[in-house]
């Protein structure tokens, strides 16, 4: 033990959130509490509180990680290729293997984001968040007007609400895919990738320009 506490601070806040991330992935966020946490991680619930103040606290560093992995992911797969079709592909690969890798993360991203900053109860982690969010914005913003300018996507696209679309439609086929994998199998006779592929066509011919479809 006296190793431990050695230790840096870093260390500790990594181990509480690592054992935390665990059991919120088989528990539930609301069925876990700070004495499971404690327990998981190896601290009394006492120490538990002297690197972090509450459940939120923890809450807030895994969602601001969630947005650097995501941030990460798109960003590859921007860097990919020229062509916009080429790099939509790579943005929905990048998003497949994402919530393959981290199921979790990837809820976490879809959920809720405070962007209301003027109150000072305000978490730190909660505005780098959003800072990291609004970069990833302003990447698929990117994408879209590139696509736009040479002419592989519709001229009419406004572009904030395209963004929210774009993110709402491919993100919720993948967790429809991940959800519902044995049943569209079933159902459809699709593997869960013809399904997701197919739904990454549809959504890329919504934002098609028409005269390229000829």
């Amino acid at each position: 033990m006296g190793r431990r506490k050695k230790e840096p601070r870093s260390v500790h806040r990594e181990n509480v959130v690592s054992a935390a991330s665990i059991l919120f992935m088989e528990k539930g966020i609301a069925a876990t509490s700070m004495d499971d946490i404690a327990k998981a991680a190896g601290y009394s619930k006492a120490t538990l509180y002297v690197y972090f103040k509450n459940k939120e606290e923890i809450v807030s560093i895994l969602v601001l990680n969630s947005m650097k992995k995501l941030y990460d992911y798109i960003s590859s797969a921007l860097a990919q290729h020229e062509s916009t079709e080429a790099r939509y592909n790579f943005i929905c690969r990048g998003l497949v293997q994402y919530q393959e890798e981290f199921p979790f993360y990837f809820r976490m991203v879809l959920d809720k984001i405070n962007i209301d900053f003027e109150s000072h109860d305000n978490l730190p982690e909660e505005k780098e968040t959003f800072q990291i969010g609004e970069e990833i914005n302003e990447k698929i913003k990117h994408f879209l007007l590139s696509g736009m300018e040479k002419g592989d996507l519709r001229s009419d696209l406004e572009i904030i609400p395209a963004i929210f679309n774009f993110w709402g439609m491919l993100s919720g086929i993948i967790q429809l895919a991940a959800n519902k994998e044995e049943y569209i199998k079933k159902s459809m006779g699709l593997s869960k990738k013809q399904f997701l592929d197919y739904g990454f066509s549809l959504v890329y011919h919504s934002i098609t320009a028409k005269e390229r479809e000829l």
